[in-house]
């Protein structure tokens, strides 16, 4: 259910095919606006240019939360095809946006293994705010040739292959790619084919964008895999055109995706590009060295901070904010782990260089090496979801395909799901061109998927174009928290407490995804942190600050909970809180807001700061436990609740870094620095 296409990660550097470079308010349950009827984009809005700055009519004050998926795959994403889905990029914008869509039995036998016939409505609980579509670049619309009668590759005698094995479509193209003998082979008409992708997929996001109501980004995955280690990007512009995509067949290294990224601005529309499951990179994603193994210089800090303001830090292929051997002080650090290569699943991925808080450690140590900080990320959250339905309403379960609370699994597919009975050979391995399978994925291990949040004036692609790449973002683990944070050092007592305190936060200091003002870095910085929880979901336990700061030519990080729910208080010895309880009923998978708070606040000064010291702060917000995935499946089909999962989670969201950087003149040569204040103890 989660592979991943071997021939992307092992095959895709060779440059094959060379495709040419051009060809308001918040009252809705969705936390933005109410969906609406497909219509007309509004063409008097003209993208902002590379370089130039989004100027709204509204002041900042104004901002409000939306929530979107910049992380989806439909069936002309080659993988997803192979795994059955028939959902087209039409389709998951009208889904993602709240109208009911017809989804082919077929599609859903696939996924679950039942015995439905016709078209199945599926609908989502409530409309998501934006959303783009991001199919894999690589062979783009390829396979959907075979479902065209009108097209020849339909009628070979390769059809009837694929018909009867989808699979091979895998070993066929991983033997073309690398020029190797063996397997079926034919003339796919590949080039054509993508081109042809591309303007449909930019079609879908111009018609389906509804300024003031719905956002679409054109959009796409750029997925480089060398050796099965994992440096997919997204590539997201705001544009209603853009040039025929890059590809990993091209190149696999982030360098000339970046080079191409910079001709597209060049050209006048702006792009960025996204990184994502750095757990399953190996190491690679947030290494010490650049794609040649050369230490990182200031030239490639600077590229990669242009092209790349933000990461991904959690979608169903687990979270990547950090591990108990990063953090071990940590004690929520273990949350959703994904701990292996995604193509392979048998070779565990290498923690170090994986995971964002990591990079945000390293980022300050390279900005002292180097003179700018390449890993200055602000955070997203993703679906990936290969089923082309953007499931993060409700209880779905995990895995490539989401199911969504509609579709639940039952019978022997619930027990699949659960590993009660083992998955068919074909959806549970990975094979390379000679079809030898690499491992065995576990469903269980997949959560479900995450969900990105901006700031922003206006529900327009400026608009929240703009939040995105300012860095005004949060992310969750699929959860509608909204969180906000804000960081000066002359905010007054009590702040929080006046009815304006927003306007005074932003006139008076910076949101996240900033850095602090070089006037106000002598003076410790007090933060302002606000979380509100999901209007149909779980109450909150707490805020907690994560600070990370450079010691010598390494960094340390603590945690600070500085807004606790119920009352309760944080040991000044262990620096731990109290448990917020546990309402969950195993038997019946409800849960109660008896516990924790439907808002948490917190106006906090940092008392560990040394004017000295580069540091870096976020936030991450937790609910109270709610039954996993897993666990509500188990109940639903009267299964047993796993024991090799935890039956319940916290569900959570993270907020964009605030960045702190010591005065010209004020650095400390590496090594000649004390604790600061923190008796070395780097909690």
């Amino acid at each position: 259910m989660t592979r991943k296409f071997l021939w992307l990660a092992t095959a895709l550097a060779v440059p094959v095919l060379g495709v040419g470079f051009w060809g308001l308010s918040t009252a809705s349950r969705s936390g933005g606006h109410a969906a609406a009827a497909t219509t007309a984009p509004d063409t008097s809005e003209q993208p902002t240019l590379p370089g130039a700055t989004y100027v709204s009519h509204r002041a900042p004050e104004a901002r409000h939360a939306y929530f979107g998926d910049l992380h989806l795959h439909t069936a002309m994403s080659f993988d997803a095809w192979s795994f059955g889905t028939k959902t087209t990029p039409e389709e998951a914008y009208k889904f993602a946006r709240g109208e009911t869509v017809m989804i082919q039995a077929s599609q859903i036998n696939r996924e679950e293994t039942e015995n439905l016939s016709g078209m199945i409505p599926a609908k989502r609980a409530w409309p998501l705010d934006f959303m783009a579509v991001t199919d894999h670049s690589e062979f783009m619309g390829v396979a959907n040739q075979f479902d065209d009668p009108n097209n020849p590759l339909s009628k070979s005698p390769l059809a009837d292959v694929v018909a009867k094995d989808p699979h091979q479509v895998f070993v066929m193209v991983a033997h073309q790619i690398e020029k190797t003998a063996g397997g079926p082979s034919a003339d796919l008409n590949a080039e054509k084919a993508m081109s042809d992708t591309w303007g449909r997929q930019i079609k879908a996001a111009n018609d389906n964008y509804v300024p003031g109501k719905f956002t679409t980004f054109v959009a796409y995955e750029w997925t480089s895999a060398p050796d099965g280690k994992n440096l997919h990007r997204n590539v997201i512009f705001n544009a209603d055109r853009a040039p025929q995509p890059f590809t990993s067949a091209q190149s696999a290294r982030p360098e000339d995706l970046w080079t191409f990224l910079e001709k597209v601005r060049a050209g006048g529309i702006d792009v960025i590009a996204i990184p994502h499951n750095a757990d399953a990179s190996d190491g690679l994603m947030y290494d010490w060295n650049d794609s040649d193994g050369r230490p990182i210089s200031e030239a490639y800090a600077q590229r990669r901070l242009m092209n790349e303001p933000l990461t991904e830090i959690a979608q169903n292929k687990g979270v990547s904010d950090t591990v108990p051997e990063i953090s071990p002080n940590d004690e929520f650090a273990n949350f959703e782990r994904y701990d292996h290569l995604i193509s392979r699943p048998s070779i565990k991925s290498k923690v170090d260089g994986s995971y964002v808080r990591q990079a945000l450690g390293r980022g300050l140590v390279l900005l002292n090496r180097v003179g700018t900080n390449p890993y200055k990320y602000g955070v997203v959250g993703g679906t990936d979801i290969h089923n082309g339905l953007s499931t993060t309403d409700g209880n779905g379960v995990g895995g490539a395909f989401g199911v969504t609370p509609s579709f639940l699994p039952t019978g022997d597919a619930a027990k699949r799901m659960l590993q009660i009975i083992p998955m068919p050979a074909r959806l549970d391995s990975d094979a390379d061109a000679a079809g030898k399978p690499h491992g065995n994925q576990k469903t269980l291990e997949v959560g479900t998927g995450a969900i990105t949040g901006v700031w922003a004036e206006e529900n327009t692609r400026n608009a929240i174009y703009a939040a995105l790449k300012r860095k005004e973002t949060f992310a969750t683990s699929g959860t509608r928290i909204r969180v906000r944070m804000f960081a000066s050092s002359s905010y007054p007592a009590g702040l929080m407490a006046r009815p304006d305190w927003v306007k005074t936060a932003y006139a008076s200091g910076v949101p996240m995804g900033s850095d602090l003002p070089a006037a106000t870095r002598l003076k410790a910085p007090t933060l302002l942190l606000q979380a509100i929880k999901d209007p149909d979901g779980a109450n909150l336990d707490r805020i907690q600050v994560i600070k990370m700061w450079r010691e010598g030519d390494s960094y340390k990080e603590r945690i600070f909970n500085v807004a606790l729910s119920g009352g309760r208080k944080e040991d000044p010895k262990t620096g731990r809180a109290p448990a917020v309880g546990d309402t969950v009923d195993m038997k019946t998978g409800k849960y109660a807001n008896t516990v924790g708070a439907p808002t948490l606040s917190a106006q906090w000064t940092d008392p560990t700061f040394d004017p000295k010291r580069a540091a870096v702060y976020y936030a991450r917000v937790l609910e109270i436990p709610t039954p996993r995935w897993s666990t509500h499946l188990a109940i639903v089909n009267h299964l047993p609740i796993p024991t090799s999962v935890p039956a319940t989670v916290q569900e959570r969201a993270w907020s964009s870094p605030i960045w702190f950087t010591p005065q010209h003149g004020a650095k400390v040569a590496a090594g000649a620095e004390g604790s600061a204040g923190l008796g070395g103890k780097g909690r």
